[in-house]
């Protein structure tokens, strides 16, 4: 048995309390699903600026009214104290997802992305220490690893940071450290590596390369690839990224809370392949779609050109066996981008 089933088995038998900020956000939301659908209380915190209501609205259509009456929603900021610490009131365990997740949005608007992802990250982890939860597991990025030339990436080998945003997600980490060795608070980090899937925005000029590819092809529009093409990433469907969260949050070995870990496949897709993936699937969807061919302009400022993680620390300690390949993931989240962007 996969170390994930004996952790839904327990869910099943054992009704905890979670805190999920990032509530209606991407991540976010699936991780809500999945908790409710699995016998959990949970409380959700979003102040909508990245995350959608409707997200929220679409998990409450897929569970039962039950498993809905489980759930209660803060809509406030993680910048304000008052409201991270009302958000881990008797909570068992956080799953901490908000940020403001861009590179070029970084560039553009420092400021404001060091307010959210470090003056936030660390009210929640105060929060999280001053309520004694069991477990806080946080989002940590692949950006970390800046201009580290090694592939795949380890979690103990990392290079300068490339943009604002790769320093918020570092400056994550050492707070994490500092409150284990000061606090004896144990915060554990999840470097994602390009996760997509179900309820990912396409909207925007910050999208996601997947969701935007998706929409723009699904509307006869233009899709762009930054460089030659050859620029490649370990794509990570969005149900192994809940899978890690669960995993962390619930870890038995005491070595593995506080830990920092990839979170991908130890897999790489350049962008070329990856056009032609998306084009294939909705081709075969959508028999006779008229999609463009890409045109290519000039490689992204802060980019990385290649991505891959090594999961195997992922692997020994938490048992993480990551089910969904690049191929199936986006099978599944192609359904849904049909439908959710036909509607």
């Amino acid at each position: 048995m996969r170390e994930f089933e004996r952790k839904i088995q327990y869910l099943k038998s054992n009704r905890r309390k979670w805190c999920v900020t990032g509530a209606a956000g991407f991540i976010g939301s699936n991780l809500v699903e999945f908790l409710l659908s699995h016998n959990q209380s949970v409380v959700g915190l979003d102040n909508f600026a990245t995350g959608h209501r409707h997200n929220l609205d679409q998990v409450q259509q897929l569970l039962s009214e039950s498993e809905w009456e489980n759930f209660s929603f803060i809509e406030g900021d993680i910048r304000d104290m008052d409201t991270c610490q009302s958000a881990c009131e008797s909570v068992d365990f956080v799953l901490h997802q908000a940020a403001l997740g861009s590179v070029p949005r970084s560039l553009e608007e420092p400021l404001v992305t060091n307010e959210v992802n470090v003056n936030g990250f660390l009210n929640m982890l105060i929060a999280g220490r001053d309520h004694q939860v069991e477990s806080f597991v946080y989002a940590a990025s692949s950006s970390t690893y800046g201009d580290s030339p090694g592939l795949p990436k380890q979690e103990e080998i990392i290079g300068n940071p490339l943009s604002p945003y790769a320093v918020t997600k570092y400056v994550n980490e050492l707070y994490a450290s500092v409150f284990q060795s000061c606090y004896g608070f144990k915060a554990t980090g999840l470097r994602y590596f390009n996760i997509f899937g179900q309820r990912q925005d396409p909207e925007g000029a910050y999208a996601a390369v997947i969701p935007k590819w998706v929409a723009s092809m699904l509307k006869g529009e233009q899709v762009y690839i930054n460089g030659k093409g050859d620029t490649s990433r370990d794509f990570c469907f969005v149900d192994n990224a809940v899978e890690a969260n669960i995993l962390a949050a619930l870890a038995d070995n005491p070595n593995a809370s506080g830990q920092v870990y990839n979170v991908a496949l130890n897999d790489q897709t350049s962008l070329v392949k990856l056009y032609t993936s998306i084009r294939q699937a909705i081709e075969d969807r959508l028999p006779g779609i008229a999609i463009n061919e890409p045109l290519f302009r000039d490689y992204r400022a802060g980019d990385v050109l290649h991505s891959r993680a090594n999961i195997a620390k992922a692997r020994d300690l938490l048992g993480y066996d990551p089910e969904y390949k690049v191929k199936k993931g986006l099978e599944i989240s192609m359904d849904w981008y049909i439908q959710d962007l036909n509607h």
